[in-house]
Order: structure tokens, then sequence, then C-alpha cells
């Protein structure tokens, strides 16, 4: 597959993922339903990078190697603060903005890491997004589910920063599969204490599997593809499509419609990350 398709395919991967997940609301919470993402994912990337992953912890603990320890640790935290906030934001408001609030975060580190001048003016229309989310006329978000989504910005930025952090420091995706572990351990007590015994029903169990796969694994494993054969800026400027499938995917699988200027706020957002990621 040529890199355009196999990013479109892990946003669209991404997003049929989140879309399972709120349906799945109706029957479990959404911290039992991040407890069921990242168990599955955790469980994946572990049975296929268990030699690798076996070698580095070993490694971590003969080197004393304690600063990675922390790093890496540190990465599972936020990837488990990160899921958990976004799916409590899914069950709160619409898919599409949702989403569009949390690539906020992204679009904070291009900014924050460039010196021109021009990234002032997408740093403008983003913020008109985000007040055309908020402010317009007829606009009744959840004040918690923004909230979450503010949350899950954060903690993206913070994802990409530690994501780099732990890639220098551990080879292939053995960094990433300890990570998972981690989080995966960290939602351990919301998730079971919120899913209860119906996190051993058959029809959640499968819908678990299948949100881990669609939401972590498959999108993981086709950009770290994508970004083998494609310069980093260009990846930028295709996952800045990610808001509006969102947006799409909450229409079309959850019936979630927007109004016309929550089209627009999502067009700004969009327009403004893949300015960002351009310049």
């Amino acid at each position: 597959m040529p890199p355009p398709a196999l990013v479109l395919t892990g946003i669209v991967s991404v997003q049929v993922g989140a879309g399972l997940a709120d349906r799945l609301f109706s029957q479990v919470p959404p911290a039992a339903v991040t407890g069921l993402r990242l168990w599955t994912a955790a469980l994946v990337l572990a049975v296929a990078g268990a030699r690798g992953l076996d070698r580095e912890v070993r490694a971590i603990v003969a080197r004393r190697a304690w600063a990675d320890a922390a790093v890496v640790i540190a990465f599972g935290v936020i990837l488990a603060v990160m899921n958990y906030s976004i799916y409590q934001a899914f069950a709160r408001i619409p898919l599409g903005i949702a989403v569009t609030v949390e690539f906020l975060g992204p679009l904070g580190v291009a900014v924050a890491t460039s010196r021109r001048w021009l990234d002032a003016v997408w740093v403008l229309l983003a913020g008109a997004g985000v007040v055309l989310l908020t402010r317009a006329p007829g606009s009744h978000l959840d004040p918690a589910g923004l909230a979450f989504a503010v949350l899950a910005a954060a903690c993206w930025a913070a994802y990409i920063l530690l994501s780099a952090a732990t890639g220098r420091r551990f080879p292939g995706t053995s960094g990433l599969t300890i990570a998972m572990c981690v989080a995966a351990l960290a939602v351990t007590p919301a998730g079971t204490a919120a899913g209860g015994r119906a996190l051993l029903r058959p029809a959640v169990a499968g819908a678990g599997l299948a949100i881990g796969l669609l939401s972590s694994v498959i999108p993981y494993s086709l950009e770290l593809e994508a970004l083998r054969r494609t310069p980093a800026k260009v990846f930028g400027i295709w996952m800045s499509l990610e808001p509006a499938v969102a947006a799409l995917v909450g229409l079309i699988l959850l019936g979630q419609g927007l109004r016309w200027y929550e089209w627009a706020a999502v067009g700004c957002v969009v327009v403004a990350s893949a300015g960002a990621a351009r310049t």
C-alpha cells in the first residue's frame, strides 16, 4: 500500500474503533471500555514482541537505568490517562467535536517547536475553531465532556514528547510495548471497578478485542510503516484529516450530526493542523 493509503486506513481504523467504543458505553461504562482497549493492545504487543520485551526489561535492571525506566513508565501513565479521558469525552460530547479538541495537543507541540511567525496564524485559526464550538449560538456542549477532551489534548502533547524520548532509549517497538503494559496496569483498577462482571460477557469481551485492534494495534502498525517512507511534515498533514474523519464516522456510525458552525470549527482545526505541520 502507498503511504497515503496506510495513513488514511489507520485514521479510519482509529475512528471506527472510537465509534464502536461509543456504542459499547450503553453496556459498560467508559472506564471499562478503556480497560478493554488497553488490555487488548498490551496483550497483542507483548505476545508479538515477547523476546525483545524480556531482553529490554532485563537490561534496565542490569544497567540500573532508572532514568530510562522513569521515562517509559511516564509514557505508559500518559497513555492510560489519554485513553481514559478521551473515552470520557466520547460519552458526553459528539465524537467529531471530542477529536477536534483533542487534536489541539499535537498542534500545540508543532507550533511550540517552530520559530516561524506564520505559526501564530495557525494558533489563531485553531482558537477560532474552539470559540465556534463553545460560544456559538445554540451550542450546548457538556462542560465535563469538553474538559475531558482538553485533558486528552494535553496528554496527546505529552505523549508525542515522551514517545520521542522513549524511542531514543529503546530499540524497535520495545519501549511502546512496555509503556502499553504500564498503561494497561494503570487503568485496571478503574476499569474493573466500573465494568465488574459485565467484562466477562462474551459479547463485551469480543467488542473490546475489536476496539483494541482497531484503535491501537492496526493504526500503530500502519503509521509506523508510513513514517518509514514519508517525511514527518507530510505525515503530519495527512494526520490532520483525523478530526474530519471522526466527524464523518460520528455521523454515519452514531447518527451524531453537527451544526454548520461545528463543521466550520472542525475545518478550522484541520486547516490549522495541516498548516502547522507544513511550516
